[in-house]
């Protein structure tokens, strides 16, 4: 065998169980490391009353961010506007636990767990869903499962737009169509066949459509910089991290750090953030996704532009070598 067969042999089978192990790393520990860090939520009552329970809940271990509200209405609002994901109203009758499943049913079910443990044995605990799952997603399964395609969505497009030798205007056309068609036809899936959506369609399309540009921008303009280099740095990052540590079938705050923090700094955690709040919390909290999409968009067009320029340049010929003199004599 030549030896440059040799070398490729060996290189792919080093490859591929480096790239196996990597990829199991990425999925399974965020998976198995699931607890709550720093994980936002209310308490509210009288002060008297709520102050035990607060205590009780801040001593573990970081595991809640506590927030004090003097009235349910105030912990309502809260949880409405994405403050935090839940709260527990100590009122005469008992506590009583406001949640929204529709932020992370994971988190729901969490708070109910830990809420009756810091309770008396026998007291029961209402619950009350303040933003539920819609009916078509009651267990939230769908949304979940929505961020991968999008992932894929986005990959493809940086990919193809690649290969097919795109450049400059063109590319940048391209990418922006895809992007907004793939937003529609998720949206008519995702809200109008399935029912897991239920905020505004068009902002719904919009923030889909969003998430793709960011991931399919970021590919093209890694590839239009830096070559196959940029295929090899950009796919990863968005499939083998973006992916697993975007918290979408959990919540950022369950993820080990620096993981949950992290995926939002990349475009389908931001994406992910930023439908949950328009889909069911009527914008509320997607400012902060939104600018990161934004960024990333921005940053990978800039890229694919700068790439064609110098694609271009560098596939211009150069000036013509000026004529030598003749000989004289």
């Amino acid at each position: 065998m030549p030896a440059n067969g040799t070398r490729k042999t060996l290189a792919v089978m080093v490859l591929i169980p480096v790239v196996a192990a990597l990829a199991l790393w990425a999925f399974a520990w965020p998976a198995a490391r699931v607890a709550p860090h720093d994980l936002p939520i209310g308490v509210a009552g009288p002060a008297a009353a709520a102050a035990p329970l607060e205590e009780r809940l801040a001593e573990r271990d970081g595991a809640f961010e506590v927030h004090r509200f003097d009235s349910e209405a105030a912990a309502r609002t809260a949880i409405e506007d994405r403050v935090v994901y839940g709260a527990v109203v100590v009122t005469p009758q008992g506590p009583r636990l406001l949640t929204a499943s529709a932020a992370s049913p994971v988190v729901a079910g969490l708070l109910r767990e830990a809420v009756t443990a810091q309770v008396p044995a026998g007291t029961q605990v209402e619950v009350v869903d303040v933003v539920s799952t819609p009916a078509g997603d009651p267990r939230g399964s769908a949304f979940g499962s929505s961020l991968f395609p999008l992932v894929l969505a986005g990959t493809a497009a940086g990919i193809v737009i690649t290969v097919m030798g795109l450049r400059r205007g063109r590319a940048v056309l391209a990418l922006c169509g895809a992007a907004a068609l793939a937003g529609i036809v998720g949206a008519g899936l995702a809200h109008t066949w399935l029912g897991a959506l239920t905020g505004d369609w068009w902002a719904e399309a919009g923030v889909l459509a969003l998430t793709v540009l960011a991931i399919g921008s970021a590919l093209a303009g890694l590839a239009a910089l830096l070559g196959r280099a940029g295929f090899a740095l950009g796919a990863p990052l968005m499939v083998l991290f973006g992916n697993p540590f975007s918290g979408v079938a959990s919540a950022p705050e369950l993820l080990p750090a620096p993981a949950g923090a992290l995926g939002q700094l990349l475009p389908p955690g931001a994406g992910g953030s930023a439908l949950r709040s328009v889909a069911f919390f009527d914008g509320a909290g997607a400012g902060s996704p939104l600018l990161v999409l934004g960024v990333w968009v921005a940053l990978g067009l800039a890229a694919v532009a700068l790439g064609g320029r110098r694609t271009r340049a560098a596939a211009e010929p150069g000036p013509a070598p000026a004529p030598r003199p003749a000989p004289v004599g």
